[in-house]
């Protein structure tokens, strides 16, 4: 992989880690068009090109981890589900990385749920992106856990951790910038651990050339997901779901498409 092709999947990964559209489906058709998906170092890049994503959250929320222990008890309470299936079934998941006729379903399924969610979850008043106070401090320990059991759906590629979580911050009747919010927030644990997971098994493998892929790709995901969450959260708090809706749908018949012309697109 080129150091070019690095930064072109870190801003990828910068642009829709936080976005409810999927950024491993992205990121396995980035690497496909870019003819890099056989490389095996790409997976584990994609994973570990996250914390720059993770970092950008710390940098825009910083003052939500210094407010005091209840916040993190309520990231630990939704981390948990995550952490306990994901460690179970992470040999599929891995498996599930590379279909991309998983990832084209995902897409146009999760494009529905996007569309019919503005129906289901009206918007509140508040909702007018003035800066009105967030509900984030609302949220029980008992709806932080089922928002967790919501992110275990994004196990399958292509549903998107950001739309599941935002969902169930939702079904939790918090306002849509609280429930973004804690998306987010919820990422920090979530992103770490499976970036860690990743680093210590590959470590001893990593050549020189792709420590600066990865130094390079980390900073450049930083820089665009901290664009990309102050842009979302005022653009979803006004508008909703349904441009995202859309554009799910379209990509992921678009996918479907181009597998039934036989051509090949899947990650090693």
């Amino acid at each position: 992989m080129e150091l070019w092709q690095a930064i072109i999947l870190a801003v990828v990964e910068g642009l829709t880690e936080y976005l409810p559209i999927s950024s491993t489906g992205h990121i396995i058709v980035a690497a496909g068009l870019m003819g890099i998906n056989e490389n095996a170092f790409v997976k584990d890049y994609t994973v570990m090109v996250q914390f720059g994503a993770i970092l950008s959250v710390v940098f825009l929320y910083w003052r939500r981890f210094v407010q005091g222990i209840g916040l993190y008890k309520k990231l630990a309470i939704a981390f948990l589900p995550a952490a306990a299936i994901g460690f179970a079934v992470k040999d599929r998941i891995d498996a599930l990385l590379g279909d991309v006729a998983v990832v084209a379903w995902a897409f146009i399924l999760g494009g529905v749920v996007l569309i019919l969610a503005d129906r289901w979850f009206k918007a509140a008043p508040n909702q007018d992106g003035s800066g009105s106070p967030s509900q984030l401090d609302s949220l029980s320990g008992k709806g932080a856990a089922v928002v967790g059991i919501f992110q275990c759906i994004a196990f399958i590629p292509g549903v998107s951790r950001s739309a599941a979580t935002i969902l169930g911050g939702l079904a939790q009747r918090l306002d849509r910038k609280a429930a973004a919010e804690f998306s987010f927030l919820l990422a920090v644990p979530t992103l770490t651990a499976a970036g860690a997971y990743k680093l210590l098994k590959i470590l001893p493998t990593i050549q020189a050339e792709q420590v600066t892929s990865l130094v390079v790709g980390n900073f450049v995901s930083f820089v665009v997901g901290v664009i990309t969450i102050k842009a979302f959260i005022g653009y979803l708090s006004r508008k909703g779901f349904l441009v995202f809706g859309i554009y799910r749908i379209l990509v992921g018949v678009a996918l479907l498409a181009w597998l039934m012309s036989g051509r090949a697109l899947h990650m090693v």
